[in-house]
């Protein structure tokens, strides 16, 4: 394997694992949400703004990973 297609390989793999979490993350968020929405309706107000905020949080994770692969792909020889 050439060095060119080993960056490539490490810079995939990163944004595979890198994206995983933030996504499962954005999924539970998802699923507990709804599922205190319906247990408790009248608390809507609260717990979309939570989720929205806690959402943002595991986005920007994600937008980390990105910056780093593309670090990687620039930078990296």
């Amino acid at each position: 394997m050439t060095p060119e297609v080993m960056k490539m390989l490490v810079i995939g793999l990163t944004a595979g694992l890198g994206f995983f979490g933030p996504a499962l993350a954005l999924g539970l968020i998802g699923f507990s949400a709804m599922q205190s929405l319906g247990r408790n309706p009248e608390a809507r107000g609260a717990i979309l703004t939570n989720m929205i905020l806690i959402g943002a949080l595991a986005e920007a994770i994600g937008i980390y990973v990105l910056i780093v692969c593309i670090i990687l792909a620039m930078v990296v020889k």
